[in-house]
């Protein structure tokens, strides 16, 4: 009977982790962008002569990202996951991977 009793227990507090468990994984996946890099950002800054630095991290090293905005073009990603891009002209960019599966939107950053 105490094993009985103890099995009843277990189940009452198992069966709603199970339930939570894929209502959680379902609710990360809607939310993440297909294919999206998990921690990819990229930030803006406005540098002391009026120009525009961008810079991002947690990109698939080796590749390229294309950058749009006031300008645009493309940058190579070092072996950190990382690029850094200045002299640029206005202060609101976009990244996307080269191979489209990922597009941030660069926040701007204040000093």
């Amino acid at each position: 009977m105490n094993r009985t009793r103890r099995l009843a227990a277990l189940a009452l507090v198992v069966a709603p982790a199970l339930a939570v468990g894929p209502a959680l994984a379902a609710h990360a996946s809607a939310t993440a962008a297909p294919g999206a890099v998990a921690g990819a950002a990229c930030k803006v800054e406005k540098d002391s002569v009026g120009k525009y630095h961008l810079w991002g991290l947690g990109f698939p090293a080796g590749t390229t990202v294309t950058y749009s905005g006031s300008t645009s073009g493309s940058v190579p990603i070092d072996k950190s996951g990382r690029f850094d891009l200045g002299g640029l002209s206005g202060g609101k960019y976009v990244v996307k991977t080269a191979d489209g599966k990922t597009t941030v939107a660069c926040t701007t950053v204040q000093h």
